[in-house]
């Protein structure tokens, strides 16, 4: 059983500035949890601690929003997977930006998260009608590559390779094992380095 990603529909939230790395999305103190359960409780916390309720994960018209657009380099720094399952735990299913860190993508692939590129003046469009009427939707849609706000459309690029995965559902590797355990199973019994002699 796979689980396609072809296109998601809700409120949009703009984070601007560039190089937001994944010590700002979760700060290091949060690291020693045991799952990521509570995580989003402290998504960018360093953050919104000091800009005292400005920050926009603070802000109360983006409570519940789901597509998260960001500026440049966004998710550098170390390559926590914790960063990306704050950002999921938080309520964010597909980001929107300018560029992302190569390690912080791949880790929001694995999660069955987009990542989308487009142009700095898109994004910055993006950005601006979602902050002038934050009960507008975003569509994100990886059949066209677009993302369409009211009268708003901008492309969208992604790599053919993790696009074509989550086109196909692909994406969810653990997912894949699951259904195919029976002929894992078969495949491991007749390998002769799995099996045992008395």
């Amino acid at each position: 059983m796979t689980s396609t990603v072809t296109t998601l529909t809700g409120r949009g939230i703009p984070l601007t500035g560039n190089d937001i790395d994944t010590d700002r999305i979760i700060p290091a103190r949060f690291l020693k949890c045991v799952t990521f359960d509570g995580l989003g409780a402290h998504a960018f916390e360093d953050d919104r601690i000091q800009r005292q309720g400005e920050h926009p994960f603070d802000q109360p018209q983006y409570q519940g929003a789901e597509v998260l657009v960001v500026n440049r380099n966004f998710g550098c720094g170390s390559s926590r997977e914790h960063a990306p399952q704050a950002i999921a735990k938080w309520g964010i299913k597909a980001l929107i930006g300018e560029s992302f860190a190569e390690i912080f993508f791949g880790n929001c692939v694995a999660m069955g998260i987009p990542c989308l590129t487009a142009s700095e003046a898109d994004v910055k469009a993006l950005q601006g009608a979602i902050a002038t009427n934050p009960q507008r939707t975003v569509t994100v849609d990886l059949t066209t590559m677009t993302a369409t706000c009211d009268d708003l459309s901008i492309p969208l690029h992604m790599g053919d390779g993790p696009r074509q995965m989550f086109l196909s559902g692909s994406w969810d590797a653990t997912g894949q094992l699951v259904a195919q355990a029976d002929q894992i199973r078969t495949t491991a019994a007749n390998l002769p380095y799995t099996r045992w002699s008395a």
